[in-house]
Parts: C-alpha cells; structure tokens; sequence
C-alpha cells in the first residue's frame, strides 16, 4: 500500500462513514500525519468489537503515518455514555489503572512500537489527573454551548430516557475527550481522531476546542469515522450466547475465536473479510466471487476465519483452531490435550463416573446412565449399538463385548463418545 492510497484503501474497505473535511484527509494521509484513537480500560483485554480500530491504527502504520493508541486512564474513570442506555458503574483507580498497564501487552501484539516508525502508547490520565477544575472550566468549559451538548446523540437519549437521566459526570465526558484530542494535537502532532460513528459528536468536539483554543499550527485538524459493525440481521458484532469474543486465548480459546468467525453469515462476510483482513482488493474480490459460485462451501468464511486468527493469535494459534475443528469433524481426538478437548465439545452431554466404576464395569460405565450426559439409559440399547459397531470412544471403534476394559483415556481423565457420525457425549474419569 502506497502512502497516497490510504484513503481510497479506507474508502474501499467501507471503513469511512463521516468525514468531516474529505480534502483535509485526503491531503494528509498522502503525506505523513499522526492520527489516535482511544480505547476504554474497561477490562484487561480488547474484544473483537475493538478489533476494526486495531486494524485501521495498524493500516495508518503500515502507510508511514504515527499511529498513537490512546487508553483512557483518566476518562475510564469517568465512562464514556455513548451507547450506552444507563450509567456506567464506576471502576476503581487502581483498577483502571491496572487494565490500561494490561491492554499495552494487547496492542503491542498488533502494533510494532520500536523499529523505524514506532507506534506510541499514551494515557489520558497523565494529563486529566492533575487537571485542576478551576482552570478547566476557565479554559475548557467556555468554548462549549450546553444548548449544542445537550443535541449530541450520546446525551439526547439518555435525557429522553426519564427513569435513566444522564449524571453530570458522563455529561463532562464530551468536555475530556475534546481535550484529549487538543492535547493530542498540541503534544503528539495528531491531526486526526479515528472511531466509530458512536464518537462523532466527541470527535467534532475536540476539533471545536483545537480552532478556539488557537493552536492550529500544524495544519487542519480532521475527524473520520467508521460504521458501528451490526450483522444483517441487527445482531450486534462480537457477542455470542457465551458472552463477548476476546482477543486473549486465556478468555477466548484460538478455536473458539475461529469458530467465531466461521459461522459469520453469508451476508455479512464479505464486508468482514474488507473489515478485518489485510487482504488487497483483488484477493477479496476473488474469493468473494468463488464463494458465490458455492456458498455451501464456504470459502469465504474459511478464508475470513485463517486470516483473522493467525492475525490475532499467530501461525501456532490457528495450526491449533484448525486441529481442534477437524477433531469435530472427524472424531480423530488423540494427540489432543484433554483441556482443549474439553472446550471443543463444552455444549454436547456430559457425565462424570469413577476411575474406580471403570475399572470394575469396564466400557458399559462410559456408555450407559441415567444422567443425561451419557449416551444410553438402558443396556439394551447399549449392546445393539456396539454390535452394530457405531460406537468409538477417543476414536477408537469399540467391539461388541460392553464389559471389555478400557484404559486409553485422554491425560488419563477424558473419554470422547461418538455414536454413529454426530452424537457425541463426554465423560470424566475422576
């Protein structure tokens, strides 16, 4: 990607919904500027709702621009109410404090802060907390209408909502992060705020509070946003019926984060794979035109699935989500560690029984319960199926004696059950 072509890049990607002076942008970007964006200390990770400004700070790198990350260990203590229906809760200072220390090892898994055009790390909170009220209200507070604050999306809707209201502290918050972005500019030379469309009426705060404040020497501040990412179908991006997908594998397995974006619909990969790779134009257009000559196949997802996972969680990550995948596809379970396997099949039928019971009734006991987790009530049926030879446990196909000893368990703790090509059950040896 040439230096030139990065806004076009952004504009192609669908990754540019508000501008506020396209000239301005496109002038910068085909030179070399500073842009930031923030992002919360709300936990010690960043989920994949994160991810779309992770990859635009890496783009702006990769083009020769300062990518600055900003972490909002001032603001964080406050919270941000955009898009939000009701306060925050509000986190303590040294928790706040520790998540933003934490979210630098995220980032720099994504951003390259040494070498020849390092990315910058900065916190909100090295100069909001010593910023005295007086003179902030002097300063600051002047350059801002009420009336025009109050029409600001972010408010609005919570001052429609009676039984919610909005506090005077979230109220300031427009107030901080146009402050950042004139802290920013003054310090760090950042032209630019990136985000999402939700950060609109901060952004154009911030470039309100640089023009009166009369520091505008190095050039026309600008603002760009992108869409807030929502499938087709409305869902919003990045949660699943187990909660949110993280960019750590110690809250989200490299396999579940594959899976993730393996069932993404056919209706949304594409933009996805636009979002969330660092694929050209050509590549994208050409596997998007295959899948659509066999959707069932879904080339696209598989594709979206390998980059975005080896982009987050290296070449070891996705060799392992892949193997993981294949197990449940085939049943092919050893070799594989009896954690991994675990998550793998977290939503089939479960059943514990004692090293003890095995060693006495041998394979019958994995077999046959009255708990839902295993995979007959009754013995009968048990018998039918192992002559029938549908059976295999940790993929070995059983024979037909249900009193035949069986000891190759996983880590010596784990029992995968396959009945016939889809039904698994799992049990514990404990």
């Amino acid at each position: 990607m040439t230096k030139t072509s990065l806004y076009d890049e952004l504009k192609w990607r669908g990754l540019i919904h508000q501008v506020t002076d396209e000239p301005v942008a496109r002038e910068a970007l085909a030179g070399r500027t500073a842009a930031y964006i923030g992002f919360d200390p709300t936990s010690t990770s960043l989920h994949v709702g994160s991810l779309l400004q992770i990859m635009n700070l890496v783009r702006l790198q990769r083009a020769g621009h300062r990518a600055v990350a900003l972490v909002g260990g001032g603001t964080g203590l406050i919270g941000d109410p955009s898009g939000k229906s009701a306060e925050r809760t509000l986190l303590t200072d040294d928790r706040v404090r520790a998540n933003a220390e934490a979210l630098h090892g995220v980032l720099s898994r994504f951003l390259d802060f040494d070498g020849d055009n390092p990315a910058v790390m900065v916190n909100n909170l090295d100069w909001l907390g010593d910023l005295g009220l007086l003179p902030f209200l002097r300063d600051v507070g002047k350059h801002f209408s009420v009336n025009a604050m109050v029409q600001r999306d972010s408010v609005r809707t919570r001052l429609d909502e009676r039984n919610q209201g909005i506090s005077y502290t979230e109220f300031s918050y427009m107030l901080l992060q146009a402050f950042d972005f004139a802290a920013l500019y003054r310090e760090h030379g950042c032209q630019a705020q990136l985000g999402g469309s939700d950060q609109w009426g901060n952004m154009v705060s911030g470039i309100d509070l640089i023009r009166r404040s009369g520091v505008s020497e190095l050039g026309q501040p600008f603002a760009l946003t992108s869409p807030l990412i929502t499938s087709k179908s409305g869902k919003k991006f990045g949660k699943t019926e187990d909660g949110a997908v993280w960019l750590d594998a110690d809250r989200t397995s490299p396999y579940a984060f594959y899976q993730f974006w393996l069932q993404v619909s056919d209706d949304d990969v594409a933009d996805y794979l636009r979002y969330f790779t660092l694929l050209d134009q050509q590549s994208i257009e050409d596997n998007v035109q295959e899948h659509l000559q066999a959707p069932h196949k879904r080339h696209s997802q598989r594709l979206l699935a390998q980059e975005v996972t080896r982009f987050v969680h290296g070449a070891a990550g996705l060799e392992q989500a892949q193997r993981a995948t294949e197990v449940l596809f085939t049943g092919q379970v050893q070799g594989v560690p009896a954690e991994v396997l675990t998550e793998i099949f977290a939503h089939v039928p479960s059943a514990s029984i004692s090293r003890e019971t095995l060693g006495t009734q041998g394979v019958r006991c994995l077999l046959v319960g009255e708990a839902q987790g295993f995979a007959f009530t009754s013995n009968s049926d048990a018998k039918r199926a192992l002559k029938q030879g549908s059976i295999s446990v940790n993929g070995v196909r059983l024979g037909a004696d249900p009193n035949a000893e069986f000891s190759d368990l996983i880590d010596n703790q784990l029992a995968v059950v396959r009945v016939g090509k889809k039904r698994y059950f799992l049990v514990k040896v404990i």
